[in-house]
């Protein structure tokens, strides 16, 4: 008996191990996900690629204004704004985004230029799988990051099985966490503009099931006036 004390002693843990090893095997235990064959469902404000928006009448959104480089704590964003010229304007504003770049090799995907853009020309997708064997093509320019007039995005790399393009499609999600501030009363109220290839993003519901009585009514006054397709607010 007190050699069978000592052996268990000795060697419990390889029984933990060897119990857990067959489990796995024969798919009961299996905890790891199969990847990239079986992906896991991201959350609706994922810190993926980031994309430059248009409005849905094709202008850019980006004014030019340096606020997301500014503010990008990796020091990876080069702007440079332009005037818009005034026969063909790019943008609503008076200046537009003439120059816009990201190293995605500095990038720590925080999501502050989302937080700083006044035009929610910046947004962050889905997609992550950003590997690249090339440094210079870590850099993003605004070829890459610029959606198309009909609002499909672009990839430097071809599709395959890590690179799904129709996350770059699933954006806007942090831009729409931050823009009503926390504040229980805009649960449920469209506090965005639209943007080309989807139109007007839905609300966000909020993290209570149902608001209170009073949050509602207010957030009834906030909702009251509609919102063009450039943000501009209509009675």
């Amino acid at each position: 008996m007190g050699a069978w004390q000592d052996f268990r002693k000795a060697f419990g843990g390889f029984f933990v191990t060897a119990r857990q090893m067959i489990r796995t095997v024969t798919g009961d235990g299996l905890v790891t996900t199969r990847y990239p064959q079986e992906k896991r469902t991201k959350p609706e404000r994922f810190h993926g690629r980031h994309v430059l928006n248009r409005y849905p009448d094709g202008m850019e959104k980006c004014i030019g204004c340096e606020l997301c480089a500014g503010v990008c704590p990796a020091r990876c964003i080069y702007v440079r704004g332009a005037d818009n010229p005034a026969d063909d304007p790019v943008s609503p504003g008076e200046r537009y985004g003439f120059v816009y770049e990201i190293n995605m090799l500095r990038c720590i995907f925080c999501g502050l230029c989302v937080e700083a853009c006044p035009t929610e020309a910046i947004t962050m997708t889905h997609l992550f799988e950003l590997s690249v064997t090339d440094r210079d093509d870590a850099i993003y320019t605004k070829r890459e990051l610029l959606v198309g007039e009909d609002g499909t995005p672009s990839h430097p790399q071809e599709p395959n099985r890590l690179i799904d393009l129709a996350e770059l499609e699933l954006a806007d999600g942090w831009m729409r966490a931050t823009s009503p501030s926390g504040r229980a009363a805009y649960e449920g109220v469209v506090a965005w503009t639209p943007s080309a290839g989807v139109g007007l993003r839905p609300p966000e519901a909020g993290q209570s099931a149902a608001g209170a009585v009073g949050s509602d009514r207010d957030a009834g006054a906030a909702g009251s006036d509609d919102v063009d397709e450039r943000g501009q607010t209509q009675p």
